[in-house]
């Protein structure tokens, strides 16, 4: 009988899409992204910007392991453009929780999962040395807080006139999304810059 020595080590090189276990041992610092759909829909809005997704985790995770990125969103079912939208955002890297949408008095429609995600926020933490984010409410702040007490670094993205002071002064690094435009904007054929 031959034994074969399997190595315990990362890899070298990582995709950013390449996922890990959360119970890895591999150096590589381990990320969790938990993205508010509704507070990053009007600050692309505000931005004049349409994400590119993909483009959204390369930025976000760089060189390090990611372990789950999350996409939490109210949805109107009746919408088959969102739907179609949740369906490839599922099929490409994210993991998407949702709520239907109520109908408040005033006529607003809105989804609250703020508990979903300081939920995932707790439950994760146990598991990376990171959790990212994208999100500028308030009610997150004891969750992020409590996280950072667990010795995981926490970054928050945001548009500054979005994004609670509370949030900002709990997290260990705030980002302003702005900053990150060029590099998470889509990019249309019509964009590309063609060599002189």
């Amino acid at each position: 009988m031959q034994l074969v020595s399997r190595s315990t080590q990362a890899p070298q090189t990582r995709s950013p899409f390449t996922t890990v276990s959360p119970f890895s041992t591999a150096h590589t610092e381990r990320v969790v992204i938990l993205i508010d759909g509704a507070n990053l829909f009007y600050a692309a809005m505000q931005l004049g910007l349409e994400i590119d997704y993909t483009r959204l985790l390369q930025c976000l995770t760089k060189d390090r392991s990611l372990v789950r990125a999350y996409f939490y969103t109210g949805v109107d079912r009746t919408n088959e453009k969102q739907q179609r939208f949740l369906l490839w955002m599922r099929h490409n890297g994210y993991r998407v929780v949702s709520k239907d949408l109520i109908q408040h008095p005033d006529g607003s429609k809105k989804a609250d999962l703020n508990i979903e995600m300081a939920v995932d926020m707790l439950t994760l933490s146990e598991h990376c040395d990171r959790i990212i984010l994208l999100s500028g409410t308030g009610d997150l702040t004891y969750a992020i807080d409590h996280v950072s007490y667990r010795g995981v670094q926490t970054e928050v993205v945001s548009l500054p006139t979005m994004t609670s002071d509370s949030l900002i002064n709990v997290c260990d690094r705030f980002v302003d999304l702005s900053k990150l435009k060029s590099e998470i904007e889509k990019i249309r054929p019509t964009q590309a810059r063609i060599p002189d």
